[in-house]
């Protein structure tokens, strides 16, 4: 029989080349806070919403400026309020260059989130968020083009909660997408990535 002890340092060597590997990994792909470039990936494009005072807004609207875009709701217990803010604070350290980046709230749920429900929330992050509804198809197109997942999820009791994808998008002052970011990433990461590329 032969002694297991023998088969340890090559299982130490696999595991430490794993570990590397999945440590370059975590450089380069969402899941960590960190920023990904979009190279060719093709999402997103144009779309007209209507924003938190009833007003049509089209993206070009926002063209010459950078775009923080992101897609929850307002009855978000977590992920969506924790996000929207780290927005907030990471344009707050960017002192007069915030001027150049909007930052905008898409909700994934247009049969709760209203003009006056979405302009109640946005304004809490700061006076600069835009929040964005429309009719379940038109946020149906620009959910798909912008590869964002939202699915109702019924609550014991009554009532639903919005299962959705958290994704920072960054599109370019041209509105196509320059980057994008998840939900790990932290005020100061995503302040000195906006800073970078301003």
């Amino acid at each position: 029989m032969r002694n297991p002890t023998a088969l340890l340092p090559y299982l130490l060597l696999a595991a430490a080349l794993a570990g590397g590997l999945l440590w370059r990994e975590a450089q380069t792909i969402p899941g960590v806070g960190h920023s990904v470039s979009s190279g060719n990936v093709a999402v997103g494009g144009p779309f007209s919403l209507t924003d938190q005072d009833g007003h049509a807004r089209p993206l070009s609207d926002f063209r010459g400026k950078y775009v923080l875009l992101y897609f929850g709701y307002t009855r978000c217990p977590d992920v969506c309020p924790t996000t929207l803010a780290v927005m907030g604070a990471a344009l707050a350290k960017l002192g007069m260059q915030a001027a150049r980046v909007v930052p905008v709230f898409v909700t994934v749920d247009p049969a709760r989130d209203t003009p006056a429900i979405l302009k109640l929330y946005v304004k809490s992050f700061g006076p600069r968020f835009v929040g964005l509804t429309g009719s379940a198809a038109e946020l149906a197109k620009v959910e798909h083009e912008y590869r964002v997942v939202a699915v109702r999820h019924p609550l014991p009791g009554g009532g639903y909660a919005m299962d959705h994808s958290s994704v920072v998008y960054l599109l370019g002052p041209d509105g196509k997408l320059v980057a994008f970011y998840d939900e790990a990433i932290t005020a100061d990461t995503l302040a000195k990535d906006l800073r970078r590329r301003l």
